[in-house]
């Protein structure tokens, strides 16, 4: 009875804020996302192979959404019922094993050859490369892969794979982050069903509704770096004093990011990205990725208009590219900018429990709008 109220509650609650998103400004499509957000609550299934070995992941988002996923209620045991069919891995499992997997499911079961996996997924936090196997190629190709953000380049197919959202450090205490955020000091929170994940373990602070009052700022980027790579720029940046670039660890982040206009990013820094860039966007500091090509695996990337909320600067620009970009920015472009970030950012939280809208639940959002993927022809030749 307790568990019926509960599910009663998290759906009306679920409603009332769909009501709310209908209109938000940084999701990419308001009234399809609220008429398929409450579609997904009530009506997503989804069916899991059982695994043949225990999986651990080494990525904190990897681990969470694993966990989570065990313990929802989007689950069923009846395979005809389900809309998507999860194959579950460990992250260490080599291409020939992942081959022989797929080999498998196919002979067991009649699922994967009736739509050669289109309708299957699969998390690998650092995604897979392609390979001749057949059936390891039909993993790449047609399931859809979750991985962590930034994901290796080359092992993320757009429009088809979905990123995870990172989970943020709870040694960031911003006044303004999202409630309930899941954290530990370490960064390396790994849930697991014999833990009790209840909103005592998380720190409780604002929720996200409207931008935060946020001090005139003083600094026009803020940069945390991992002390060893993009020596050339850095060493420019460190010249000019509208920029602070720090290295090691600090007590001042918080006030860095919360005095800045802009948070820099070196893409390929998946650490620091990873780190601290829901907390940018939760105090209002707008995300710049420096980086020279397109990005096309931000997390939520079919929900949140990405191109609105953050910036890309490619690195060949230098320190006087980079400052140029950044300063013509109009103030009301900037304004628009970072209450779209903070708006956003309560979707890339993970909860202690999963909250409506929270990353969790874009993260599986996203698949429901995946469940019509193509159906391939079945083959027999294998």
């Amino acid at each position: 009875m307790a568990t019926s109220t509960f599910s009663l509650c998290f759906l009306y609650l679920s409603f009332i804020f769909v009501s709310v998103h209908s209109s938000s400004p940084y999701l990419l499509s308001p009234s399809t996302f609220s008429h398929n957000y409450n579609k997904m609550l009530t009506s997503f299934k989804i069916f899991i192979y059982t695994p043949t070995q225990p999986i651990n992941y080494s990525s904190s988002s990897a681990s969470i959404f694993y966990n989570f996923l065990l313990n929802s209620k989007f689950l069923t045991r009846e395979p005809e019922e389900a809309h998507l069919f999860f194959v579950p891995f460990a992250p260490e499992t080599s291409t020939r094993s992942i081959a022989r997997l797929v080999r498998e499911l196919r002979t067991k079961y009649p699922y994967w050859n009736r739509t050669l996996g289109a309708d299957h997924f699969f998390i690998s936090p650092e995604g897979i490369d392609f390979s001749s196997d057949r059936n390891a190629l039909e993993l790449k190709k047609n399931s859809v892969q979750i991985s962590v953000f930034p994901t290796i380049s080359g092992n993320f197919i757009p429009h088809k794979d979905i990123s995870l959202p990172p989970v943020t450090p709870s040694s960031l205490p911003l006044s303004h982050a999202p409630v309930n955020r899941a954290s530990t000091t370490s960064g390396d929170f790994i849930p697991h069903k014999d833990i009790s994940l209840t909103p005592a373990n998380a720190k409780s602070s604002l929720a996200l509704s409207h931008a935060p009052v946020k001090t005139a700022p003083t600094i026009l980027g803020y940069l945390k770096w991992d002390g060893k790579t993009e020596l050339d720029l850095v060493n420019e940046l460190k010249l000019d004093s509208e920029f602070i670039v720090e290295s090691e660890p600090s007590d001042h982040i918080v006030r860095r990011v919360d005095t800045s206009k802009f948070c820099l990013f070196f893409y390929h820094n998946a650490a620091d990205v990873a780190a601290y860039m829901t907390e940018a966007m939760a105090s209002g500091c707008v995300p710049v990725m420096i980086v020279d090509r397109p990005v096309q695996d931000f997390p939520l990337t079919d929900v949140l208009r990405w191109s609105e909320m953050a910036l890309l600067i490619g690195n060949s620009r230098g320190a006087q590219g980079l400052k140029a970009v950044l300063g013509g920015v109009t103030e009301d472009r900037y304004e628009r900018m970072r209450e779209l970030c903070v708006a956003a950012a309560h979707h890339m939280v993970w909860n202690a429990e999963p909250q409506p809208f929270d990353a969790f639940h874009m993260v599986i959002y996203q698949l429901w709008m995946r469940r019509h993927t193509i159906r391939y022809t079945r083959r027999e030749d294998f």
